[in-house]
């Protein structure tokens, strides 16, 4: 069986986004929103998640360079519990 190679990284001084995951084999971007939950990106390049890693802001650069530029979808997976939910 042959595993994707992910990569991870987290952005502790955001107050928009959690963290980034990107899998080279599928070219899915999940952007983990601290508010909203997770959301899964299709056709991300791996430089555009290098890119992403390296930015000054985090919300800027979702907002100037995936929203509305990528096909997404919410995660299955995520749940939430509490008054947002």
């Amino acid at each position: 069986m042959r595993y994707a190679a992910m990569h991870a990284h987290r952005f502790p001084q955001s107050s928009i986004i959690d963290r980034i995951l990107y899998d080279d084999e599928a070219r899915t971007l999940c952007i983990s929103f601290r508010d909203t939950g997770k959301y899964v990106y299709e056709g991300v390049p791996a430089a555009l998640f290098e890119a992403f890693r390296r930015a000054a802001s985090a919300g800027s650069f979702f907002n100037e360079r995936i929203k509305d530029r990528y096909r997404f979808r919410r995660d299955p997976e995520r749940r939430r519990f509490g008054p947002k939910a």
